[in-house]
């Protein structure tokens, strides 16, 4: 066999090598997953708290199948939902998705928003997931976002975009506090930092991107537990969902999943959900399928 032939037959199988994979990660990305996660958070004794944790649906209107995954997830009838943003994808998909979102609109609830949110995404190669940080383009079209919001809070969900809220979820006293997107530097969590309330049984921080800044400030408060989003697990994975990046400054062993962070002497538990969606030009994940989590907040083993 000559060397042309060997290397005509080696591009080949490497172009085929490639159609595979890129096949195998398309499919990935339609292959949803419900995730359960057991948290010791709460104070000694207290009964558990259900949290259904939702992030970067990305939606399209024309995603059936995971309009469906959605409206399957309010049969779990959660005690508390928390969204950490990158809703919709298009305007014409706010629609479907509240009807989807429905049943879980009846639960408690509360929510950030993500820049996917605000405006539409624009083409972005696939690859370039494995270079670097995102950055938002100029001149995007805007998402009419109060349809969103008017709909989130008229259910009842609180929004924590630079703000805070009490909620009363399965009997007990939850204080929640959030940040804008810290990706595009809407962050301000001066707005609502301080000492925790002594009469909560629990506060949570909820923000889309989880950068140091923010973790390190709800952590160093006392927050006992933050969710966020933004990541997409790192979407193109090494095996066993090894994240390559994570599109911020978390370190990537810490791009999905439970986690702990650690500010001074203060620890605070993380929850990064690898999402359940893509952005529409990159639909596409590699050893990291679309997900939301069910969270079983249980009692510490003893008050220290």
């Amino acid at each position: 066999m000559t060397a042309t032939r060997r290397l005509t037959l080696a591009a080949g199988g490497l172009l085929g090598l490639a159609g595979a994979v890129t096949a195998a990660a398309w499919v990935e990305a339609r292959a949803f997953v419900l995730r359960r996660v057991t948290v010791p958070v709460l104070p000694f004794g207290s009964p558990q708290i259900r949290v259904l944790h939702l992030s970067d649906i990305h939606l399209m209107p024309y995603q059936k199948r995971k309009l469906r995954f959605v409206a399957s997830l309010g049969a779990l009838d959660p005690d508390l939902v928390i969204s950490t943003g990158d809703n919709v994808s298009r305007a014409e998909a706010i629609e479907p998705l509240l009807e989807a979102l429905s049943p879980l609109m009846a639960r408690p609830g509360a929510f950030v928003f993500g820049s996917n949110d605000f405006v539409e995404p624009t083409f972005r190669n696939p690859a370039s997931y494995l270079f670097g940080n995102s950055t938002v383009a100029k001149d995007r079209k805007l998402l009419p976002t109060w349809q969103l919001q008017d709909a989130f809070t008229d259910a009842g969900w609180v929004y924590l975009d630079n703000a805070a809220a009490r909620l009363s979820v399965a009997g007990r006293t939850v204080d929640l506090r959030g940040t804008g997107d810290a990706h595009n530097a809407l962050d301000d969590y001066s707005a609502v930092s301080g000492p925790l309330a002594p009469d909560a049984d629990l506060t949570l921080g909820v923000t889309h991107a989880p950068y140091q800044r923010v973790l390190d400030a709800m952590t160093a408060d006392g927050v006992q537990m933050i969710f966020a989003g933004h990541t997409h697990g790192g979407q193109i994975c090494l095996p066993v969902n090894r994240a390559i990046i994570d599109n911020c400054d978390l370190p990537v062993e810490q791009a999905s999943g439970l986690s702990t962070w650690t500010t001074g002497s203060q620890t605070s538990w993380l929850h990064v959900s690898a999402g359940i969606g893509t952005s529409p030009t990159a639909p596409i994940r590699l050893f990291c399928r679309p997900e939301a989590t069910l969270l079983r907040l249980v009692a510490r083993d003893s008050d220290s």
